[in-house]
């Protein structure tokens, strides 16, 4: 076996002896696969934006969102097209290839849908990749987006199976996968990953990396997020997790899915520009740009730009396909 042969196998023993290994063994380790895969000096850039928010029902402990957190949030409408379409103009110029569009629902209505439909088709027609987070779906419902043409569904499962419940109680971890398999059958890219830093314990982060591993396909997008703590949630005032435990984790998602692209994504205003090339180095090779990430702040586009270029990282261009090619230009 190869070091990057890919494995959908993975004993909770396995992945908890890499992230025992000493850090610059994981490192390698991980670095070398990630060589295999990728170029080492390239990074996929992706815009989020929050196109409804405020108000959800779901009580996830870390969410700025939940109606059953008092975070001052104000709740706001849907978007309307228009307002989304500008603000994919505007991350498309500062060069992101993938625009992704959250609202804070538990699960869409169909109404609902029919619009958010508008604005995956106004996205695409400015040559970028689409990404959607709504919520839990069903096969109908993914069926749609996939024939809408989007491109990636975005639906974190957290973390472990077993720590779910002490951070989510109105859905259950078993809700996650079943949406996730929804939008495989779909024929829709998956991007799924977790949240680190909520009082989770060193092998719920591990069973949380085995549980993406060990689906059927490996997720595309593996997003690895560090909380980001919102006054009035549940979570505010978790003790911080330390900073290369952040980059283990990224070390050991690149080496268990050789193929994904593994995403800095919440949490990046917390971190220094040095933990930051660590996690580059252990595999880490998309980000989340531009200066918020539906709530919570991130770093600006500048300040990502000055670092890509002391560390020599590109931003990956585009790559469209023969309808946008035709629809678009190959300059969009």
């Amino acid at each position: 076996m190869t070091a990057s042969t890919l494995r959908h196998d993975w004993t909770l023993d396995e992945i908890e002896s890499l992230f025992a290994l000493p850090f610059n063994d994981l490192l390698f380790r991980a670095q070398s696969i990630h060589r295999e895969h990728f170029d080492p000096n390239e990074v996929q850039v992706s815009t989020l934006l929050s196109i409804k928010t405020g108000a959800c029902a779901e009580d996830c402990g870390y969410c700025s969102q939940s109606a059953k957190h008092d975070t001052g949030l104000e709740r706001e409408r849907l978007l309307p097209v228009d307002e989304v379409v500008a603000a994919a103009k505007a991350a498309r110029d500062k060069g992101s290839t993938r625009f992704c569009m959250g609202a804070a629902w538990r699960n869409p209505t169909d109404k609902n849908l029919d619009k958010v439909i508008e604005m995956i088709s106004a996205v695409r027609d400015l040559g970028m990749e689409t990404c959607v987070t709504l919520g839990m779906l069903t096969a109908d419902q993914a069926g749609r987006l996939r024939d809408a043409g989007l491109d990636y569904y975005n639906h974190n499962i957290d973390t472990s199976p077993e720590f779910y419940g002490n951070v989510i109680t109105t859905r259950t971890f078993q809700d996650r996968l079943d949406t996730l398999d929804y939008v495989r059958a779909a024929g829709i890219n998956v991007c799924s990953g977790g949240i680190l830093g909520m009082g989770e314990a060193g092998t719920d982060r591990a069973r949380m990396l085995q549980e993406l591993a060990n689906l059927p396909q490996h997720p595309e997008s593996v997003p690895i997020n560090m909380l980001v703590q919102v006054e009035g949630t549940p979570l505010y005032g978790s003790d911080a997790l330390d900073p290369l435990d952040f980059v283990r984790c990224i070390a050991v998602a690149r080496i268990l899915m050789p193929q994904s692209h593994v995403r800095l994504s919440a949490g990046r205003t917390d971190m220094s520009d040095e933990t930051q090339a660590l996690c580059f180095l252990a595999g880490a090779n998309s980000v989340f740009y531009g200066e918020r990430l539906l709530t919570t702040d991130n770093p600006g586009a500048d300040h990502d730009q000055a670092l890509f270029e002391r560390l020599g990282i590109r931003m990956q261009e585009a790559e469209l396909d023969a309808d946008r090619q035709a629809c678009c230009g190959s300059g969009h």
